[in-house]
């Protein structure tokens, strides 16, 4: 006698499935939907985008396009990914109204706060990196320039790298969120974490010396609040446990 699936089972995997492809569809129009409103301002965004760079260049200088379709296309490619990340509220929402039907209660009202929380904290930094490390950065790179050199940057390449910065800067400010997804999982406690602090210090400079360019101060600037995360996400697991222990 063969098994045969179950017809409940299967009618509620495809359910699911078509929900997956609606809230998916949801997403795209979304996003298409912004990318339409910032299109019509690529040029601008690009150019404020710019503005940390161009402030320190030496006078009389400007950027440069190598490739023939790069004013065209460079501009376009911002206005895309600035799209994606005004509609990361949106994503979230669609993600959470996705998984919230198969989570027990505690679980939603501890997964609601770190999706809203993971959110602000991307966002915010992205906003350290412009306003504050963008500044430094570039005033450095540009001043340490070799005598008889033009300091004139490609627009696709800076594009390049300020959306990597922006997006090491935003996971970096996540550390909270993953401190505390990780204790509330019972993979680590508090006080496990407390003690491996010295490890988590030279890690947080070694990472940061990767994802900045080779300069001290832009990995100083990277590595200290990354590490001063970890404080704030191994304070706040602490009183989560606390709660859970008085609810217990």
């Amino acid at each position: 006698m063969t098994n045969q699936p179950e017809p409940f089972a299967e009618s509620g995997f495809i359910s699911h499935l078509i929900e997956l492809r609606n809230r998916l569809l949801r997403v795209v129009l979304c996003v298409l939907l912004i990318f339409l409103g910032t299109a019509s301002y690529a040029n601008e965004i690009y150019a404020y985008l710019a503005e940390p760079l161009l402030h320190h260049m030496p006078k009389n200088s400007s950027m440069i396009a190598i490739d023939v379709a790069s004013p065209f296309f460079t501009p376009f490619k911002l206005a895309f990914v600035v799209a994606v990340f005004a509609a990361i509220p949106y994503i979230l929402y669609q993600f959470w109204g996705f998984v919230a039907p198969g989570l027990y209660r505690h679980e939603r009202r501890m997964m609601l706060p770190l999706l809203l929380a993971s959110t602000l904290l991307f966002y915010a930094g992205a906003a350290f990196a412009y306003f504050l490390v963008f500044p430094l950065v570039f005033g450095y790179l540009t001043a340490a320039a070799p005598a008889g050199v033009a300091v004139m940057t490609d627009i696709a390449t800076y594009l390049d790298f300020v959306l990597a910065m922006f997006f090491a800067f935003g996971v970096s400010f996540e550390i909270p969120i993953f401190t505390i997804v990780l204790v509330w999982a019972g993979i680590v406690t508090p006080e496990s974490l407390a003690e491996k602090r010295p490890y988590v210090i030279v890690g947080v400079f070694v990472v940061a010396m990767f994802l900045t360019p080779p300069d001290a101060l832009s990995q100083t600037l990277l590595a200290v609040p990354m590490w001063l995360l970890f404080e704030s996400g191994l304070l706040f697991s602490r009183l989560f446990v606390r709660k859970n222990r008085e609810a217990e």
